[in-house]
């Protein structure tokens, strides 16, 4: 797993950016077959003329972005002009190909960044669990021979990341779906504040929540990407001081029934931050127990994804995914009036909490309540699904309710399983953000402590 720094150095001391992509590209390939999971497409001949000229263009002299010829992968949910957005299902297989990139895509080419291939995802981004029946599930990285889930809904993203073909991912991220993969893999996954990252040309899940973000193996990695994608200058992060950092620690919803391993690393993290001089304060922050009463009957994102689907869905239903299929026909039974009570609901959630917030630098808590669970029986028993998927996503969704940014740093040993830690930021605070992950991740990861 390469970090954007070291592929940055590497171009600068004279390694040519055609070697970064055959060295993706042979991974993507290799034969443990773990590329045709992740990649439901691979865009070899592109990436190979695209870093070929990069590559001539430096030789020459003229000035290029630091990061031209870095490699990364795209989520399939997002326009590349030429390739049809499916959104891993075979109900948008015969669609029309897009006719111009998503913004975000146009942003990271012209910094030169090349995308080597779509990767796989839940069925419209609508699990956290990253399981996909049409084209197969990639596996979590870590123990494989077991076979357990990757996370989604950007599962694909991050395994591309962790196993090398790529040197980070692009996705996006609605209840979770770039941090909860990035927890279970270990590795880094950024949720900015939702509308600081352009949507245009993202088939969506949520118009209200959905937000594009950067899966990659450090935070000064999604701090590039996010940059670019927001359209600023990617500046080196300047880590905050962590003596008299001001963390709040919720005790509400996010520490119910986490397993034996994320308890033990979450306090351990604590405990770490706190020797560095951390100010951790115990919060009740009681408020986070309505999130469940909003999302009682599917929430804004159901009732917003049965908006986007119910044509396709009088058309093609009988090829989705049935669980994602159930999911969004939840939003058929939700009526305007329910729907208007839940964004003012909301609306009032976010004022209160915000009062509560300000008096911290950051929110603390684990990213997820659990370390990635074996797929088998979750693909065979529908109850499990759901109540694994419900359980995965409750931490994470608390940003997105929030309209806050919010970044999930590894925080587990090397070798064993990985856990994440989150940080949650104020709304429009994604900079500041940044610097404090920059500092927790100093202290807590095992991919910059390696």
């Amino acid at each position: 797993m390469r970090t954007l720094d070291q592929c940055v150095r590497d171009l600068a001391a004279g390694t040519p950016s055609r070697s970064l992509v055959e060295d993706c590209l042979a991974r993507i390939q290799d034969g443990a077959g773990e590329g045709r999971r992740v990649f439901l497409k691979v865009h070899a001949d592109q990436a190979r003329l695209t870093a070929d000229f990069i590559d001539a263009t430096r030789r020459h002299g003229a000035a290029v972005s630091r990061f031209a010829g870095i490699p990364i992968s795209v989520k399939d949910l997002f326009d590349v002009a030429g390739d049809v957005t499916t959104a891993g299902s075979r109900a948008l297989r015969d669609a029309t190909p897009a006719a111009s990139d998503a913004p975000a895509i146009a942003r990271l080419r012209a910094a030169g960044l090349i995308p080597i291939g779509r990767t796989n995802m839940t069925e419209f981004a609508f699990s956290g669990l990253g399981i996909n029946p049409h084209y197969d599930t990639p596996r979590n990285p870590f123990d494989r021979l077991t076979g357990r889930i990757p996370g989604g809904s950007s599962s694909g993203a991050a395994v591309s990341v962790t196993d090398g073909m790529a040197a980070g991912a692009l996705g996006t991220d609605t209840g979770g779906s770039c941090r909860i993969p990035a927890a279970l893999c270990g590795i880094v996954g950024y949720k900015p504040t939702a509308r600081r990252i352009p949507t245009a040309g993202v088939l969506p899940l949520s118009f209200t929540l959905d937000s594009v973000g950067p899966l990659a193996a450090t935070v000064a990695c999604c701090a590039a990407l996010d940059a670019i994608m927001a359209g600023d200058e990617p500046a080196d992060i300047k880590p905050v001081d962590l003596d008299g950092l001001r963390l709040g620690a919720p005790q509400t919803l996010v520490l119910d029934d986490l397993d034996a391993t994320v308890s033990r690393h979450y306090a351990a993290a604590l405990a770490a931050l706190g020797k560095a001089g951390a100010r951790i304060t115990d919060i009740a922050l009681s408020d986070l127990g309505e999130i469940a009463v909003l999302n009682r009957r599917g929430g804004i994102a159901t009732a917003e994804a049965y908006a986007w689907h119910r044509a396709l869905i009088n058309e093609k239903g009988a090829v989705y995914d049935p669980r994602v299929l159930a999911r969004i026909m939840g939003g058929r039974d939700q009526d305007a009036a329910h729907y208007i009570d839940i964004v003012r609901a909301r609306a009032d959630l976010i004022r209160r909490v915000a009062a509560i917030s300000a008096r911290y630098d950051a929110l603390i808590m684990p990213t997820v309540p659990i370390v990635a669970p074996p797929l088998a029986p979750l693909v065979a028993h529908d109850e499990a699904y759901r109540a694994i998927n419900l359980l995965v996503l409750r931490n994470t969704s608390v940003a997105n309710v929030l309209d806050r940014c919010a970044i999930s740093i590894p925080c587990h040993r090397r070798g064993e399983a990985p856990v994440g830690l989150t940080l949650v930021g104020e709304h429009g605070a994604d900079k500041t953000l940044f610097a404090i992950a920059a500092a927790v991740e100093r202290v807590v990861s095992p991919v910059v402590n390696a």
